[in-house]
């Protein structure tokens, strides 16, 4: 690693918010013609700290449609996560121990966004390329295709179709930042830039700060959304985190503090009452989704999980419920070679298309120059004490309060 690159001035460290970082080093930027293809540095290079041995690579990977795409591969000692920044700052897998945060998509390569079409198949193109851990629906809409409204440049209202899940995780990213704090406790950041902006239409910015203690096992997403023009815009944020086995599988179960349950349409109207189980696989299934109104403790906070059947391994995702009030819950209970998954999404709202979420009052909208803040905490809970302590806490946060089940669907 060169000298000069400890020094390279930096967003996170021209903007103070780093402090008394061990490193911060450029790996792209737009504004700075800066892009390198490949990087690494281990503890071995900036010993920080001499329980763990970690280290942060960025290579690029070549063939097919995934040739060119950018993964940042983070090692704590303890977890290990890969950041595709050319996929909107998305989180493509984490693995700790025998846990996985993923899924077996469909899709086996990491899809460069060039080969995305996102308005084929009806405006389903978005999932030629969706295996992701996380992914990021948003920013202009975020939920299913539909038609919507908006006024051109000549002042006239017109039509416009939206395609699934908007357009930030196929956007990549123009600045990315790799920050290594000292602490205590000493820290790993991984920042992003993915901006989703037009002439004539929104400018939005979306800057992402991916963290992790070394050595832990739990990692921090914190994202900020500002918008950049001169009007007030309308924006969604869905944060699509997906599951496979080992975690999910027949006993698997959704725990959460949750004040109500509304089922998405008929079909998931039909199991309502088992909204929380899981099935294994079966071949012909058809989605069902559920909407949730979660439950905050004292400091604000939202808690939600998922844990295998032993019940002897879990993850939970913590979020302040002001920032991200809802959170949909997907079953896709398919055969394996389809796509055995579940989602849990905390958001700005549901998945519906976007008029229909308006309608609903769950579209905010960002006065020129603001931004909004969204943060997730991830833990993995790697024996039966951790996660008895955990469905401990989602219990405390639910207390006496009832759980509400809607039997008819969303409106």
């Amino acid at each position: 690693m060169a000298t000069e690159s400890l020094n390279r001035p930096l967003a996170a460290c021209e903007a103070g918010s780093i402090v008394k970082p061990a490193l911060c080093h450029c790996l792209t930027s737009a504004r700075q013609g800066i892009h390198e293809t490949a990087w690494a540095v281990t503890n071995q290079e900036l010993p920080v700290t001499k329980d763990f041995a970690w280290s942060v690579k960025k290579y690029t990977l070549s063939g097919g449609r995934q040739a060119g795409v950018e993964v940042i591969e983070v090692d704590n000692g303890c977890l290990r996560m890969l950041v595709v920044p050319t996929r909107g700052m998305s989180i493509l897998r984490v693995e700790s121990g025998d846990v996985r945060l993923g899924w077996d998509s469909p899709v086996k390569e990491v899809v460069h966004p060039q080969f995305i079409h996102l308005d084929s198949r009806g405006g389903l193109g978005w999932l030629e390329g969706f295996n992701e851990w996380l992914v990021r629906c948003g920013l202009e809409w975020a939920g299913h295709p539909g038609k919507d409204q908006f006024r051109n440049n000549v002042g006239d209202e017109v039509e416009m179709d939206l395609t699934l899940h908007g357009k930030i995780g196929n956007i990549p990213a123009s600045e990315v930042e790799v920050v290594i704090e000292a602490g205590p406790p000493p820290r790993i950041i991984i920042r992003g830039l993915v901006e989703e902006r037009m002439f004539y239409g929104p400018q939005l910015s979306l800057w992402t700060s991916i963290s992790t203690e070394i050595g832990s096992n739990t990692f921090r997403v914190e994202d900020a959304v500002t918008n950049l023009g001169a009007h007030d815009q309308e924006f969604q944020i869905i944060y699509h985190a997906n599951f496979g086995p080992p975690l999910l599988g027949a006993g698997a179960h959704f725990l959460g503090a949750v004040e109500r349950v509304t089922p998405f349409n008929a079909r998931a109207a039909e199991t309502l009452a088992d909204f929380a189980a899981y099935t294994g696989p079966q071949p012909g299934f058809i989605e069902q989704v559920y909407c949730l109104r979660p439950l905050a403790d004292a400091a604000g906070q939202g808690l939600i999980l998922l844990q295998n059947a032993a019940g002897n391994r879990a993850v939970s995702l913590a979020f302040p419920v002001e920032q991200l009030p809802y959170v949909t819950l997907w079953k896709n209970l398919a055969a394996a070679a389809e796509g055995y998954v579940t989602g849990l999404e905390p958001g700005t709202g549901f998945p519906a298309t976007r008029r229909r979420e308006r309608a609903a009052n769950r579209v905010p909208k960002l006065k020129a120059g603001e931004t909004r803040h969204f943060s997730l905490s991830v833990a993995i809970h790697v024996d039966s004490a951790a996660v008895v302590a955990v469905t401990e806490r989602v219990r405390s946060i639910q207390g006496d309060r009832p759980l509400l089940l809607d039997a008819a669907p969303l409106p």
